[in-house]
């Protein structure tokens, strides 16, 4: 009998869509160990992994040619699973697109009015019982009805952030992307990244995560953007150099941040959770219950795909 292991606990929609497969339900929460991984190879025709879970080259090497033929990854995101290895081992590797998009873009608006209306501010504030009541200028932000979005990465989630800032906030739309995209609403495309952040006043990143995206949001990049500007990360933490965003949130040199996401997450920094200019959520990106289950049923489906010798529908 074919045997899957799932990494993570799932909710009855998957237990109900693996009935008659052999399946091994891990109930710990926290990423697989190396053993885990090499054991998982060895031993299981499929896999459904998520993120934390490192499935590098060294990982597929030490294990030599799996008895594993599917890597079904939980997640938009892939680049913690070295594809080209996984390929070369015979496994085919799929992830769950499509599913996250809105909920993702969601959390974009949400860090964006967070951070630019200071409501981290001022709930800490309230929390604290040190508020006075209402005063004339307490706590004021920056409105974004009107303002300038950047969106560096204009895929699926960079085009929905995009939609939601020109219908919802009148707000300019530019972009950064390898190629211009066709838009049913004005976006203008700007092909030089230090150009776009220069010229807007809220900076949304949403391309992949990976080798040529790593530290893509450099000191040099946040050192072109405007002193009031903000900068939001839907992303991967490590697209931005955490080391000097802190230095530019402690120097004031940009208006702040909101952040979902953390290079070496989960660790966040003692300096970075002392600032009040950045708003910090725990990758709430994709964190509602029914997004959830269609990435999960996502995830199961290219599964039992690949397990049955077929294309997944989301193969990378």
């Amino acid at each position: 009998m074919t045997k899957l292991l799932i990494a993570r606990p799932a909710p009855p929609e998957v237990h109900e869509a693996l009935e008659g497969f052999d399946v091994t339900y891990r109930e710990d929460s926290a990423p697989l160990s190396e053993d885990e991984m090499q054991d998982a190879l060895r031993d299981y025709d499929g896999v459904l992994a998520t993120l934390g879970d490192r499935f590098t080259a060294d990982v597929f090497g030490k294990v030599g040619m799996p008895r594993c033929k599917m890597l079904a990854n939980f997640g938009v995101g892939y680049n913690h699973i070295d594809v080209e290895a996984a390929k070369a081992t015979g496994l085919q590797v799929s992830n769950t697109p499509g599913a996250v998009t809105d909920a993702t873009a969601d959390i974009a608006i949400t860090l964006m009015l967070m951070a630019a209306r200071r409501a981290g501010e001022g709930e800490r504030l309230v929390r604290s019982g040190q508020w006075s009541g209402w005063e004339p200028s307490q706590l004021l932000g920056m409105h974004l009805t009107g303002k300038t979005v950047g969106i560096v990465g204009m895929g699926r989630i960079g085009q929905a952030v995009a939609r939601r800032c020109h219908y919802g906030f009148s707000m300019d739309v530019k972009y950064f992307s390898r190629s211009a995209k066709s838009v049913a609403y004005p976006a203008e495309h700007i092909s030089d990244l230090k150009q776009l952040v220069a010229a807007v006043d809220v900076v949304v990143i949403a391309v992949p995560g990976g080798d040529d995206t790593q530290h893509l949001i450099n000191a040099d990049v946040l050192a072109a953007m405007q002193p009031h500007a903000f900068l939001i990360n839907i992303a991967r933490g490590n697209i931005v150099e955490e080391a000097a965003l802190i230095e530019a949130l402690q120097a004031g040199t940009i208006g702040g941040a909101g952040l979902d996401v953390y290079e070496f997450e989960p660790e966040v920094p003692q300096a970075l959770r002392d600032l009040d200019n950045v708003v910090l959520l725990p990758h709430l990106g994709t964190s509602s219950r029914g997004v959830r289950v269609d990435m999960w049923m996502m995830a199961v489906e290219n599964l039992k795909a690949g397990v049955a010798g077929e294309t997944p529908p989301n193969l990378v």
